[in-house]
C-alpha cells in the first residue's frame, strides 16, 4: 500500500502540473487526421488563427494545395467555401482554405493568376493606388511538384521571362510582408490603421503558413508576427477587412463570404 509520502509528492507532482498548464500561452490545437498539416488558434502577439502544412507533404498524391476560382467547366466564380466545398470531386476533402488575392467587381483576380498550369490573369507590374499596388508586391506559387515560393513580382517576372518557372498554380498579390527577411520598407511601425488581415508565408522549419488576423492589426504588427514569431523570410499580403476569410472545420471556422479566388489544402482518399 503507498505511504502518506507517496500521496503527497504525487499530488504535488499534480499540482506542479496544472500550475505550469495555466501559465502557458493560450492556443488551440486542431486534431487533424495528418502530423502533416494542423490549424491552430493563438491569442499572442494578438488573436490569430492559422493554417499550416509540411512543405514535404505536398509532395505526394494525398495532400494537394491548390488554387480555386470558377465552377466546373463554367467561367462563374465559386465565390464562397460552401461552393467550393460543393464543386470538390468525390473522394476530396477540403482540410482548410483561404481567401487568396484581390479581386475586382466581377470577383475576377487583378493579379497574375495560373491554375492547372493555365494562365487565368497576366502579371500585373502597373502603378497605381491601393494595397496591391503598395510596392513591392509579390506572388505566391508553385510548380506540379508542390515547393511553394512567394517571390517579389519584378523577380518572378524575369523567371517567368527567362523560363526559368513553369508554375502549376499562382496568384499575385500585395503587398509583399516580408522580402528576404525583411519587413516591407514602406510599413510604418506607428501606424494606426489597424484591420482583420491574412496572409501567407513560406517559414524556414519548412511549413507554409496561412494566417488570419482575429483582431484587427496594421502592416507592421502583421509583418512582424510572420518574421520574429513564425520565422518566414518571405510572406505576402492576401487581403483584409470583409474580403478576409478562412475556413478551418478543425478549429471551428467556417466564414460565410463572398471572394474571388480561394486557396485551399485537398485531402484525397483515392
Amino acid at each position: 500500500m503507498p505511504s502518506t509520502t507517496s500521496f503527497a509528492t504525487l499530488a504535488s507532482v499534480a499540482l506542479l502540473a496544472l500550475s505550469l498548464s495555466a501559465c502557458s500561452p493560450a492556443a488551440t490545437d486542431a486534431a487533424s487526421d495528418s502530423s502533416q498539416w494542423a490549424c491552430q488558434i493563438q491569442q499572442a502577439p494578438f488573436a490569430y488563427s492559422a493554417c499550416a502544412v509540411e512543405t514535404s507533404a505536398l509532395g505526394d498524391k494525398r495532400h494537394v494545395l491548390q488554387l480555386f476560382w470558377q465552377q466546373p467547366d463554367s467561367t462563374q466564380p465559386l465565390l464562397s467555401f460552401d461552393e467550393l466545398l460543393a464543386a470538390l470531386p468525390a473522394g476530396q476533402t477540403l482540410s482548410f482554405a483561404m481567401n487568396a488575392g484581390m479581386y475586382n467587381e466581377r470577383f475576377a483576380p487583378i493579379g497574375y493568376t495560373v491554375i492547372e498550369g493555365v494562365e487565368k490573369r497576366a502579371l500585373n507590374l502597373k502603378s497605381g493606388g491601393g494595397n496591391f499596388h503598395l510596392l513591392p508586391n509579390g506572388v505566391l506559387w508553385w510548380e506540379r511538384d508542390g515547393k511553394v515560393q512567394i517571390t517579389e513580382s519584378q523577380a518572378f517576372s524575369e523567371q517567368l521571362n527567362g523560363g526559368q518557372v513553369q508554375p502549376w498554380y499562382a496568384t499575385q498579390s500585395g503587398p509583399m510582408l516580408v522580402i528576404h527577411d525583411q519587413i516591407h520598407p514602406k510599413f510604418n511601425p506607428e501606424s494606426q490603421s489597424a484591420k482583420i488581415r491574412n496572409g501567407a508565408g513560406v517559414c524556414r522549419d519548412g511549413r507554409i503558413r496561412f494566417v488570419h488576423s482575429d483582431e484587427p492589426v496594421t502592416f507592421y504588427q502583421f509583418a512582424t508576427l510572420f518574421k520574429e514569431y513564425l520565422g518566414c523570410p518571405n510572406a505576402l499580403f492576401l487581403d483584409g477587412g470583409v474580403a478576409s476569410a478562412l475556413y478551418a472545420p478543425s478549429i471551428d471556422r467556417h466564414d460565410k463570404k463572398q471572394m474571388g479566388v480561394m486557396i485551399g489544402l485537398v485531402d484525397s482518399s483515392d
